[in-house]
């Protein structure tokens, strides 16, 4: 990433993203926390980064693939590098009210993970506060 990229909203490290998919349940098309207002809903199915890609506008994982190139298509851009697609598809997604999430690796060096978004589905799920 360049310097011009955008900063993440939201930053995890590896072990508060698996916290964080463990906390989750999905229910048909819907995302939710597995424990909310004193009511916990057992664990039916595991939500891991690919269930949680669902739920993503866009992300850039070297767990998930992301298809960059069909993402970037469908937005109607085009880009010579993948650095630059991904650059056009962060900024669409932002001016459309979605959050960037990045998680940082494991091992120094690697890249992180990033994820795109929506602001009410991060804020539903906790990873912002509540306004």
């Amino acid at each position: 990433m360049n310097d011009s990229a955008p900063t993440p909203s939201i930053v995890l490290t590896t072990e508060q993203w698996q916290s964080f998919l463990a906390s989750l349940y999905e229910r048909g098309d819907k995302l939710d926390l597995r424990e909310e207002g004193g009511i916990y809903h057992p664990r039916k199915e595991a939500v891991d980064a690919y269930v949680f890609s669902g739920h993503a506008e866009a992300l850039l994982s070297s767990e998930v693939d992301g298809d960059v190139w069909g993402t970037l298509e469908d937005i109607e851009e085009t880009a010579s590098t993948e650095e630059e697609a991904w650059q056009k598809i962060v900024a669409f997604y932002l001016e459309r009210g979605c959050v960037l999430m990045e998680v940082q690796p494991e091992e120094e060096g690697e890249t992180p993970d990033q994820w795109l978004i929506a602001e009410r589905l991060a804020r539903r799920l906790g990873l912002m506060a509540a306004e």
